[in-house]
């Protein structure tokens, strides 16, 4: 089999830049790639078509990578979906489905089904790709998680997979981290360790230059390449919101006003992509609010998806938010909710066998719409389409909470209107172009802007493209990935620190 693992000295390091590049980067040789991450933990994710025809959950960033290699995204690219519940427990979604909880206290022993599973996904894109790149997770080097990891060295031993360790020079110390994550790792996980690459660097590379020959001298690893730093870049988001780099830089300018718009951040916020969009307009100032004075000049006020609708509301009433909603919409501003936060819009929300919390749980919503929502065990995953506002709309829908919206409310996105309120259950609706336009004429009276989402981020992927075609050696890689790390790799000391043995 060939393939590629792609790990990093920290979280956010840029393992997923690296991987979406690469995809794109193989994709345009002609070779056919398929992106992979045996376990991602993020309240991010994307609804895919599974290979028997049942919708399936999925990290969002393993679906942006499958379109970076312009093949299908599949429940196999990430089998392991983590989705944190609590800071200890956490619900599984394995193969696209729903498949229970595992709690921080069962980390090795809860696992090992999850890591069989996740070994036999990659073992079958193997063989039906030319080149699997995989994605680890945080950072090989937490050795206390080696006895159960499958994602990171657990996985590279479990295929044989060459791995090139990324950092991030922005964050200052990568030489020490790059050459401690190796020398943390066992002999038979050092073996293979085959090289580096860095990124996120700006200024003179000749500057660098002398610490890359230092670090290929003290390692015998060779390093495969800079990224620079690039603030036009983004992707899909998984665990942090940065609108800024959303900016349409270059595209149409706007001579009227300038709209703000105040994204409340909620504490268990989810599947904020669905802002993105938002983030491109260029006469749109889009920015997270956590407090009633971050709503007061807002043109357009959104409340988010969430991981608990219960829970978020209380904190949103508990911080005098609701009332600064409730004021925005009784001065005649728009408000639109989206999945969760559609929910907390509603009369009531009851929890009667405790899916986010206490069984039995209910209490009552803003009250802005005339809908009910009671959450059930069985998940939602649906691929929506439809028009609203004239426009026709798609989008996806996960959830657990049933919406029942009153007799003769304004239906809207599997949601409900009524004047200046909007609440849907789809997510990503915002990024079929008519239909934000025709949304955004409602709620703000503005025109269409001419901003195309999907092109703009096929330019974004192509951009990253080029960048790993210019600035790491993608042959060499890719020569990589085919043939295995090189035999005879020095062992960094201690190097016996790890616990040498594959998935417990």
């Amino acid at each position: 089999m060939s393939g590629l693992l792609v790990a990093g000295t920290t979280s956010d390091a840029g393992k997923s830049t690296v991987v979406t590049g690469l995809c794109r980067a193989l994709a345009r040789r002609g070779v056919r790639v398929a992106p992979y991450k045996a376990q991602n933990m993020s309240n991010n994710s994307m609804v895919c078509a599974g290979p028997d025809g049942r919708m399936a959950e999925i990290g969002r960033a393993q679906w942006a990578q499958a379109l970076a290699a312009r093949v299908a995204p599949e429940p196999a690219m990430n089998p392991v979906l983590l989705k944190p519940g609590t800071d200890r427990r956490s619900h599984v979604v394995l193969m696209g489905q729903p498949a229970g909880d595992v709690s921080s206290a069962d980390w090795q022993a809860g696992r090992r089904h999850l890591a069989a599973a996740a070994h036999a996904a990659f073992d079958d894109l193997a063989g039906r790709f030319d080149v699997v790149v995989a994605e680890g997770a945080g950072s090989p080097a937490e050795i206390n998680l080696r006895p159960g990891d499958y994602v990171n060295m657990g996985l590279a031993r479990h295929a044989g997979l060459p791995t090139v360790v990324v950092g991030d020079i922005d964050r200052g110390g990568v030489f020490a981290a790059m050459f401690g994550t190796v020398a943390l790792l066992s002999p038979a996980d050092q073996a293979l360790v085959a090289g580096f690459a860095v990124n996120k660097f700006r200024g003179d590379p000749a500057l660098l230059a002398p610490g890359l020959r230092s670090l290929e001298q003290l390692t015998g690893r060779r390093v495969y390449g800079v990224l620079p730093w690039d603030p036009d870049l983004w992707l899909d988001s998984e665990d942090a919101l940065d609108l800024e780099g959303r900016r349409s830089r270059g595209g149409p300018v706007f001579e009227g006003p300038v709209f703000r718009v105040a994204v409340v951040r909620l504490p268990r916020i989810s599947n904020f992509t669905d802002i993105d969009a938002l983030g491109l307009e260029p006469d749109l100032d889009v920015a997270f609010a956590s407090g009633p004075r971050d709503l007061a000049d807002a043109d357009l006020v959104v409340l988010p998806g969430t991981r608990s609708t219960i829970a978020d509301l209380a904190w949103l009433r508990s911080r005098g938010l609701d009332a600064a909603v409730d004021g925005h919409v009784r001065r005649g501003r728009p408000l639109l909710g989206i999945c969760g936060g559609f929910q907390m819009l509603g009369t009531v929300i009851a929890d009667p066998d405790g899916v986010e919390g206490a069984a039995g749980a209910s209490v009552p919503g803003l009250g802005l719409l005339d809908a009910r929502t009671d959450f059930a065990a069985g998940k939602t995953l649906r691929l929506p389409a439809g028009s609203a506002l004239g426009a026709p709309a798609s989008g996806y829908e996960i959830h657990h909470g049933r919406v029942t919206v009153a007799d003769g409310a304004e239906e809207f996105l599997g949601g409900a209107r009524s004047g200046n309120v909007f609440g849907t259950m789809w997510h990503g609706s915002l990024e079929g172009d008519e239909l934000r336009g025709a949304f955004l004429a409602a709620a703000l009276g503005r025109a269409p802007s001419g901003v195309r989402f999907a092109a703009a981020r096929e330019r974004r992927l192509d951009r990253l493209g080029d960048l790993v075609d210019r600035h790491l050696d993608v042959d060499a890689l890719l020569g990589l990935a085919r043939s295995g790390a090189p035999a005879g790799l020095p062992v960094l000391p201690p190097g016996d620190v790890a616990t040498p043995g594959g998935p417990a």
